[in-house]
């Protein structure tokens, strides 16, 4: 194989990496995929069993695609996969080349010309330009909890969740306040007995005010496309809700409680002295960048993230990120966003050198 100066090797072929390409090919550039699992899709078939989109088909297409039918529904875990599967097709009938079942070890700098990726079989690519569109689902975070070390039960994340009737009977603790904590508390109330905690009240957002989708009214104000300051930036975003999730903590069909003190042995304890038994803690805490490979590049601060600058590298000429949350914009990670920033960074990514590259 050998990788043309015009070439850009992109790492991930979820939807970032398949809106980077399509970006590329717009630039005029010839892009190659790298994808470890054996189809373009990403992340998505490893969700659970009921995620669907939070905004609707209309608003949740990538450049050059919409998606079929009614516009107005949320398309399901699985017509997300099937969708991403048709594009990743189209831009190989365009001459984009992607490679699935090829893991990268590592990415290090080729002495000023470009980049040295290190692949699982051995192989080694050299080339001028680096998007990095891994995602974060292969890194989930799962922060210490007290007396976590003498807890009988089980403590989960929300990436090995899937469908509520495997915790069906138990006693289940869900930690979070985002999206994913409500939805995945929801409906193992049916189930299970549950409790949500969090640290702070969870704030929600009417799904369809006014009779629109929330996200009609992000694209005729412009929120989607709003640059945001660092500091800006809230921890937690707020719950999309059809009506259901803050009817339900009203009504008593789900119990939302501060953050319980410690665990202990069976039991979780709580700030009043309350002891309660409990088998599953699911962590719903989100995920931290997935981007172990470019440790040897030096391109990452201490704690995995990525230096960069609306998915510019700020350490090195000729890398760029796409996917991160909160990357340009409120949509930076999601389906609807990825496909601005891709056609930003392919605009802004210049090549480190000007010789050819191979492997």
């Amino acid at each position: 194989m050998s990788i043309h100066t015009e070439s850009v090797l992109i790492v991930g072929a979820g939807q970032s990496g398949l809106a980077a390409a399509h970006a590329a090919l717009e630039a005029g550039l010839r892009p190659v995929l790298l994808e470890a699992a054996d189809r373009a899709a990403g992340s998505w078939p490893h969700y659970y069993d009921s995620l669907a989109l939070f905004s609707p088909a209309r608003y949740s297409s990538l450049p050059g695609l919409p998606f079929e039918g009614d516009p107005h529904r949320y398309p399901h875990r699985d017509e997300v996969v099937a969708y991403l599967k048709q594009y990743a097709a189209g831009l190989v009938r365009r001459g984009t080349e992607i490679r699935t079942g090829t893991r990268v070890i590592e990415a290090t700098a080729d002495g000023g010309h470009g980049f040295v990726v290190r692949l699982a079989d051995g192989q080694e690519v050299t080339v001028p330009r680096l998007i990095s569109a891994t995602g974060s689902f292969g890194r989930p975070y799962r922060p210490a909890l007290p007396g976590q070390e003498s807890f009988t039960g089980q403590i989960l994340h929300a990436a090995d969740y899937r469908a509520p009737e495997a915790l069906a009977g138990q006693r289940v603790i869900v930690v979070g306040a985002g999206n994913s904590a409500v939805q995945i508390a929801y409906e193992l109330a049916e189930h299970a007995t549950v409790t949500l905690v969090s640290r702070a009240p969870i704030r929600f957002l009417p799904q369809r005010p006014l009779g629109q989708d929330v996200h009609f009214w992000f694209r005729v104000t412009g929120f989607d496309r709003l640059p945001l300051r660092r500091a800006d930036r809230p921890p937690t975003g707020p719950v999309l809700d059809p009506g259901r999730y803050r009817e339900a903590l009203r009504s008593g069909r789900l119990e939302r409680r501060p953050m319980f003190a410690r665990l202990d042995g069976e039991k979780a304890e709580w700030a009043d002295g309350r002891r309660e038994g409990v088998d599953v803690v699911l962590l719903a805490t989100g995920y931290r960048p997935n981007l172990d490979y470019l440790a040897p590049l030096g391109a990452l601060s201490g704690d995995g993230r990525p230096r960069q600058a609306g998915g510019l590298s700020t350490t090195h000429r000729g890398l760029g990120y796409l996917g991160l949350e909160w990357q340009r914009t409120p949509a930076s990670n999601s389906l609807r966003g990825v496909g601005a920033d891709a056609r930003y960074l392919l605009r802004k990514l210049a090549p480190v050198g000007n010789q050819a590259a191979s492997t």
